[in-house]
């Protein structure tokens, strides 16, 4: 079966985990923030982790955060978590980025910081973000910071400018589902001096040391990588996700709970372990990229004409960490694609607002289009170890739930 994601690991991550750089952390924030031309950036365990730390150094709180309604959850988890508000602002069909016209309508007093969300790749417009900011801040008199939520945007750009340097600070997440991983981690980065100095200082006061045991934990989870990814052993694997609980540890965002909260280890500093994992895959990044946009241009190329699917923009800068169409009937389309083995999935199955854990949130708002991308998109296959002869597996897949027969 060929599965939804896929890390690309060599041999070189495991030798390198197992060598350890010293100081690894302090090397890979220092690689981190050259790759993505940054001047600091600042290791975390998870990406949300990093967001969340953001508003406790900085001292914001008990205020609104605008974010878009579809999204990850944990990122609503890291704004409640800190003491502040999630304001929803629904998104655009054409590239699932929250609606910049929504944001600008929905700044008041109370609004200190917006999450601009680059989701699946696309950069959003920071251009016309920054005019918005800008007429925000001289109206209400107050700064308002922007996060570029970037865990999917890994070197995304608006009009040649990276969308990771526009604002205040970039979030990135390294998890096993990312394309670039240290199978457990995250980093902020920003330009700003003061920033830097007051997020650094709060995460070494504030964050400890892991122990041994999480050592063993993400080696683990890195060895287990190389044969749970594998085609002939992921139908297997497949089975036991979705049957028992056995490995579900490092499963993707789905449904979320009804329960706001961070995992037990979210206050562990990131490991030189992982760290190290991180300087290897950095040295792929190029080659990930790369990948990522020939897969996506070649859904783009063999899926135009098939009938009943609304196939993404191919954008320039864009960097397609996922190809999401649009599909009538979803479910059917799972269940055939998974005939042929082929793992196809949402990568966001739901929108904020309706969520048990931020319904409070929504205030009294709807939010259709996310409603309509939690209910009808898919997410194709575009990491880099995808092969030919899989692309056209998936292509084919879709093709026949689609159409009489493939074309």
């Amino acid at each position: 079966m060929i599965p939804r994601f896929k890390p690309y690991l060599g041999r070189q991550e495991p030798l390198a985990a197992f060598r350890q750089q010293e100081h690894a952390v302090a090397h890979f924030e220092e690689a981190f923030a050259s790759t993505f031309e940054a001047r600091y950036a600042v290791a975390f365990r998870y990406g949300r982790s990093g967001l969340w730390a953001f508003f406790k150094a900085l001292g914001i709180e008990g205020a609104e955060v605008i974010m878009p309604a579809f999204t990850c959850v944990v990122v609503a988890h890291a704004v409640v978590l800190s003491g502040n508000i999630p304001r929803f602002v629904d998104v655009t069909l054409y590239d699932y980025n929250m609606d910049l016209e929504q944001v600008a309508a929905a700044i008041n007093e109370r609004t200190r910081a917006i999450i601009a969300i680059h989701l699946f790749g696309y950069p959003l417009n920071v251009n016309r973000l920054d005019e918005i900011i800008g007429a925000a801040e001289a109206r209400w008199g107050h700064k308002i910071w922007v996060i570029q939520d970037c865990a999917h945007a890994l070197g995304a750009r608006w009009q040649g400018r990276l969308v990771c340097n526009a604002g205040d600070a970039a979030l990135f997440s390294l998890h096993v589902s990312k394309p670039l991983t240290c199978i457990a981690g995250g980093m902020i980065t920003t330009n700003n001096a003061e920033v830097h100095q007051k997020l650094r200082a709060f995460r070494d006061d504030y964050f400890t040391q892991m122990d041994s045991f999480q050592r063993f934990r993400t080696l683990y989870h890195l060895l287990k990588s190389y044969p749970r990814y594998n085609e002939h052993v992921y139908q297997w694997v497949d089975w036991l996700k979705e049957n028992t609980r056995l490995l579900d540890q490092r499963k993707p965002p789905r449904r979320p709970s009804a329960h706001i909260r961070f995992p037990q280890d979210h206050l562990g500093q990131m490991l030189e372990l992982e760290a190290s994992i991180g300087l290897e895959q950095l040295r792929k990044y190029p080659e990930l990229v790369r990948h990522q946009h020939e897969n996506a241009h070649y859904y783009a190329e063999h899926l135009r004409d098939t009938p009943a699917l609304k196939l993404p923009p191919l954008v320039e800068g864009a960097t397609y960490s996922q190809y999401v169409v649009r599909v009538p009937n979803r479910q059917a389309l799972l269940q055939t694609a998974r005939r042929r083995n082929v793992h196809l999935a949402p990568w966001i199955d739901y929108s904020l607002p309706t969520t048990p854990a931020c319904s409070q949130y929504a205030m009294a708002q709807e939010f259709p289009n996310a409603e309509l991308c939690s209910q009808t998109t898919v997410s194709l296959p575009v990491y880099a170890p995808l092969t030919e002869k899989q692309r056209a597996r998936v292509v084919e897949s879709l093709q026949w739930t689609c159409s009489e027969k493939p074309k």
